[in-house]
């Protein structure tokens, strides 16, 4: 009988700790191709914000043999690994989650804007059935993040408000936007 039950808890024990090895390599390789997404997306928006004059011209600087944004992939590299050193996973997931949730929300939003403010643009791309799909993409983000803890919901305005200082102290007086409607408004 002894021989039995340890026989019994060492088989249960082995796989116990085989599935936790496999439960863990598997959350280990998931976590690194999410935390290589916005790395790789972020370090392209500030480039193609760079261009457009929105941020300084450093943020477009791209390797010569690569062609890869340097300045850009180096901040979000840095900015990235201090927030995954100074907060929480629980708490890093709630932001992406917020910010994800709200960027969708926001592209939805745009789209509406732009079908009926501006028909005429042309389109590479043609959502089907836009004025239901916009105002219902729009809704589910909105019901996604009323999940979300409320706290969650003050986070993104600091995010927003440093946005906001960088929008006013900078991209206003460079944005190549900018620039062409003065141009336009002087002819």
């Amino acid at each position: 009988m002894p021989i039995g039950i340890l026989g019994a808890l060492a088989i249960c024990t082995v796989h116990y700790i085989l599935v936790c090895l496999v439960v863990n390599s598997g959350t280990t390789i998931g976590l690194g191709s999410i935390i290589l997404v916005p790395l790789y997306g972020q370090s392209r928006i500030f480039d193609s914000m760079a261009r457009d004059g929105l941020l300084p011209p450093a943020f477009g600087s791209v390797d010569p043999k690569r062609r890869t944004p340097v300045t850009g992939t180096a901040l979000t590299a840095i900015v990235g690994g201090l927030m995954a050193r100074l907060f929480p996973i629980g708490l890093l997931g709630e932001l992406v989650s917020v910010g994800t949730l709200l960027a969708f929300a926001m592209i939805c939003a745009g789209m509406m804007y732009l079908r009926i403010r501006h028909p005429e643009i042309p389109r590479s791309f043609r959502t089907p059935v836009w004025w239901l799909i916009a105002p219902l993409g729009i809704a589910s983000c909105i019901y996604l993040i009323a999940s979300l803890p409320v706290a969650t919901f003050r986070r993104p305005l600091v995010w927003m408000g440093f946005g906001l200082v960088i929008d006013v102290t900078y991209a206003y007086w460079h944005s190549l936007h900018n620039e062409t409607a003065a141009a336009t408004s002087r002819d």
